[in-house]
């Protein structure tokens, strides 16, 4: 956690501030986002909106938390803006220019009784952070930081890197943005062509934060889903004829049906194979299917996103997990690794081996993975190997690896889940005579 989250503040543990920041991620994307079109500057949008988080933290626990919270740090980080457009306007004459601007700030007073526009601020939002002013790694960092509340930890943990690199690449990443003054607004239809692999990137990386949470309590966060899947379906509306704009929302939408079978009345996880199909949403699932026909018939070649989404319709169509058609996903897998090849979907495409022809080639490809060493700290290689080697009856070797994912593992409910697999695999206690 860096020392501009406003969480650093808010001390460990208490009920009241973890409810008090779970308020904050749902809330923050469009608070920021409003404050970036008054204010015209991304940064100093971010410390605004934590100034009323921390007011929030100074008068909640006494005052309670308010009915309508979002609309209290809205209207606290609005009031804050406004101060700050003012005292802008009364710097002095060599800064005139840019206080006068009616671009820039307007009328204060008509700011603060403006409607909001939260759909159109957070989409705009995400151009700017996708501006081509910025690197690819530094848009996706910047944008999951805003938009997803993520910290850098968790952002690191998406892109394989370290905390202090992402926290540099969004740090470097404002002030370009601030130096470069950039628009704050949704470009025209050539400079979004420009923009929206980076756009598409960062939903997807959003979404999956919210399929499942790479930190915390809670397995999944269904309101980043819910955002992102907004937006894919606000940027399918911008782009009808992109073919992996309609992937993309299609993988979301197949994706999100199935978080009503994801977790147990308890939070626990419930992976995949043992998901009570009856519990997926059959609307999204729907919509999804429709999403993905629209993405084919754009598309003669499918990109990542569609071939991704064609791999969750096998999953969609499938009545019971014994149905699902493995060899198929084997040939999407294949088709994804040759388009955009990656560790993480080489490992997708040793499980779906694992289901199609059994966990001794499925571990060969696992071992090989291994070798390369790009995933040495990624939890799920160790899960899967355990998979694999109980499956074989290699009990002692699996359990060990079930203990080795726990421990890298950083979502609670995950360890908790890998640590009940590793400990079912202890051997039985001896009998004391």
């Amino acid at each position: 956690m860096s020392a501009e989250d406003p969480r650093c503040a808010a001390g460990d543990g208490a009920p009241l501030e973890r409810a008090i920041e779970a308020i904050w991620r749902i809330e923050s994307p469009k608070i920021i986002a409003k404050l970036a079109r008054m204010l015209r500057q991304v940064g100093v949008a971010q410390e605004i909106a934590q100034d009323a988080w921390l007011a929030a933290l100074e008068q909640w626990p006494a005052s309670g938390i308010p009915d309508n919270p979002g609309a209290w740090l809205m209207t606290t980080a609005k009031n804050r803006a406004i101060d700050e457009l003012r005292r802008l306007r009364m710097r002095d004459a060599k800064h005139s220019a840019i206080a006068h601007d009616p671009d820039l700030i307007g009328s204060a007073d008509a700011l603060a009784e403006e409607p909001d526009s939260i759909d159109d601020d957070l989409l705009r939002l995400i151009f700017v952070a996708c501006h081509p002013v910025l690197g690819t790694e530094a848009r996706a960092a910047l944008t999951l930081r805003l938009l997803g509340g993520l910290t850098p930890e968790e952002i690191g943990r998406a892109f394989l890197v370290s905390e202090a690199a992402i926290q540099q690449r969004i740090v470097r990443a404002k002030r370009t943005l601030a130096e470069a003054r950039v628009p704050f607004e949704v470009p025209g239809a050539a400079q979004r062509a420009e923009r929206l692999a980076s756009v598409l990137e960062v939903i997807y990386l959003l979404f999956n934060e919210g399929y499942a949470a790479t930190t915390g309590d809670e397995w999944t966060r269904p309101a980043l889903c819910e955002e992102a899947l907004r937006l894919g379906r606000t940027l399918a509306a911008l782009a009808p004829e992109d073919a992996e704009v309609h992937g993309l929302l299609a993988l979301m939408e197949l994706q999100t049906s199935r978080l009503p079978a994801r977790i147990s009345p308890s939070g626990e996880p419930i992976l995949l194979l043992e998901q009570d199909r009856l519990h997926w949403d059959q609307l999204l699932i729907r919509r999804g299917l429709a999403a993905l026909e629209r993405a084919e018939a754009i598309a003669g070649v499918l990109g990542p996103y569609a071939l991704q989404a064609s791999i969750a319709a096998c999953h969609a169509r499938a009545v019971t997990a014994d149905a699902t058609d493995w060899p198929r996903i084997v040939a999407l897998y294949d088709a994804l690794h040759e388009v955009a090849p990656s560790p993480v979907v080489a490992l997708n495409r040793a499980v779906a081996v694992s289901m199609a022809y059994g966990p001794a080639p499925a571990l060969e490809l696992l071992d090989a993975l291994c070798a390369g060493g790009r995933l040495r700290t990624y939890h799920l290689l160790s899960s899967v190997r355990g998979d694999l080697l109980e499956k074989l009856g290699r009990l002692e070797e699996a359990r060990a690896e079930y203990s080795h994912a726990a421990a890298l593992a950083t979502n609670t409910r995950e360890r908790d889940l890998l640590r009940r697999r590793a400990r079912a695999l202890a051997p039985p206690e001896r009998p004391v005579h």
